[in-house]
């Protein structure tokens, strides 16, 4: 298999870890993005080394800034080479319903989740473009798919992220370029382990399967999508929920 550079964004979460272990996996060398005001990279790497993953580099700045996004993506083509595979896995929630949100939290989802794509697709796209081989996988939410109450500005900016990828999948699909979704349900992060064990329970039951997702199973997929098998998807929604979606 051809060792490729993949770029992942929120690498130091549950789902971003998992990305990142199973693209190293495969086989490619890792860029992990990380917000330096709310991940510790040290102690990530500590727990990175101690799992057998010594060799990733990581960049630090925030998906919301155009200008932070285009220094990351400098730093990681310097210290790796080329992006040839881009995740954008960087998320937060600020949850309220909708008569009392206020529009900093529905401004901070939408810059986060959404603005994101525009601010680091922008940095690599065109240069895949030009050397007709590229990845670009978004994470998005079963929340994108169905909504969720509560989360108007989440579910928007995740629906926003399936739009976004359609399109540019059409823009890049003649280019050897493909861009593809990812929206997981409930998965199995040190975040959703948190919430209080009925609440989860509760959770739970809801779900077809009668689990959570593993964070494995969602590094599998890009794993998947970012291989060559994978050439002929483009626009795609890979549903990884537990048939949550079609409740």
């Amino acid at each position: 298999m051809t060792q490729r550079v993949a770029l992942v964004t929120g690498a130091m979460g549950g789902i971003g870890t998992a990305v990142c272990q199973e693209l190293a996996k495969a086989g490619h060398k890792v860029v992990a993005a990380y917000h330096p005001q709310f991940d510790n990279k040290d102690e990530w790497l500590k727990e990175q080394a101690a799992a057998g993953f010594n060799e990733f580099v990581c960049v630090a700045g925030d998906v919301s800034s155009l200008e932070d996004c285009q220094k990351m993506v400098a730093e990681a083509e310097a210290a790796a080479g080329p992006v040839d595979i881009l995740v954008n896995n960087a998320g937060i929630t600020r949850d309220r319903m909708f008569a009392k949100m206020e529009k900093d939290q529905w401004d901070a989802v939408i810059s986060t989740n959404l603005s994101s794509l525009f601010n680091m697709t922008k940095q690599v796209s065109a240069k895949m473009a030009e050397r007709g081989w590229g990845r670009i996988i978004n994470i998005a939410s079963v929340n994108g798919v169905k909504g969720q109450a509560g989360q108007t500005n989440y579910s928007a900016a995740k629906a926003g992220v399936i739009g976004f990828s359609k399109a540019l999948a059409a823009e890049l699909a003649a280019k050897g370029v493909t861009v593809n979704v990812i929206a997981p349900g409930y998965i199995a992060t040190k975040m959703v382990m948190a919430i209080k064990p009925e609440v989860l329970q509760t959770i739970v039951d809801g779900v077809p399967m009668k689990r959570l997702g593993k964070p494995e199973e969602m590094g599998a997929a890009c794993v998947y999508l970012a291989s060559d098998l994978a050439g002929f998807m483009t626009g795609a929604t890979l549903n990884i929920n537990g048939g949550l979606y079609y409740q």
